[in-house]
């Protein structure tokens, strides 16, 4: 396990971008396109590759930039790929509002360290929301907090300034297939909403199709969505919008299987 370093990251917080996308008004669960400028990352390190590994014509080991995860060998980044989507996601945050990325493999032994992972032997228990939140509050001075969210409730989160990583099914890069058996098993970043539709950065997506600001029509998200996540704010926004303290906040499931 990577050892827990203390105190803030150093630099300033980008804050929170303001790009608009087009849309119509047909779902009524905004009143205008919000898309945050958020940079995008993929849980494996070549984005160009992610169709390549998830079809087997590639395997993961064999990603020439695996010794950018922070991995000691590319077996160990190949295990740790397949499970990085909500890594993928923190570190989309903390690029967006520190103007950083840490190596997924550091983020990733932080989590085990603070409970978000369980690793027995070669299966992993994770992500677990609600340590991951208290991760993320204490380690990176963001607003975190995991919740249930309605989709009218997740566009307002967007609304307001803030980004949510969901539980979805990993089948959400093709939402115009067939309806998944089941909801939820892996995590996307929402980084907007149109009236229409939500964008999300998906770590798995296929590139030029499905990886960063990819809209899905609110109802084909609905097909994949499990209705919960963790909701994620700016540096000193606690207690702003949902995204803060725990009030408010229903119950929900702690734990999301480590997914693709």
């Amino acid at each position: 396990m990577v050892e827990e370093q203390g105190g803030m990251p150093t630099g300033v917080p980008t804050g929170v971008g303001a790009g608009a996308s087009t849309g119509g008004r047909a779902s009524g669960l905004v009143r205008g396109p919000v898309v945050h400028e958020v940079p995008y990352h993929a849980q494996w390190e070549s984005a160009e590759l992610v169709r390549a590994i998830i079809d087997g014509q590639v395997d993961a080991a064999e990603d020439p930039r695996w010794g950018q995860s922070g991995a000691a060998t590319p077996e160990e980044y190949a295990w740790w790929s397949w499970r990085l989507c909500g890594v993928a996601c923190l570190r989309m945050a903390l690029d967006h509002w520190w103007g950083l990325a840490p190596p997924a493999l550091t983020l990733a032994g932080e989590c085990v360290a603070a409970g978000a992972y369980v690793r027995d032997g070669e299966s992993l228990r994770g992500l677990i929301h609600t340590p991951f939140a208290d991760y993320v509050r204490r380690r990176w001075g963001l607003a975190a907090q995991a919740r249930e969210l309605a989709p009218a409730e997740l566009a307002a989160e967007v609304a307001g300034g803030r980004l949510a990583m969901v539980s979805v099914h990993p089948a959400i890069r093709e939402p115009a297939g067939p309806a998944p058996v089941r909801r939820g098993g892996h995590l996307v970043l929402v980084v907007g909403a149109t009236d229409t539709a939500v964008v999300i950065h998906n770590p798995s997506g296929f590139p030029g199709e499905s990886q960063s600001f990819a809209h899905v029509p609110w109802r084909s998200f609905e097909r994949f969505y499990a209705g919960r996540g963790i909701v994620l704010g700016p540096p000193g926004a606690g207690g702003t919008g949902g995204a803060g303290g725990a009030g408010g906040a229903r119950s929900v499931p702690d734990q999301e299987p480590a997914g693709n």
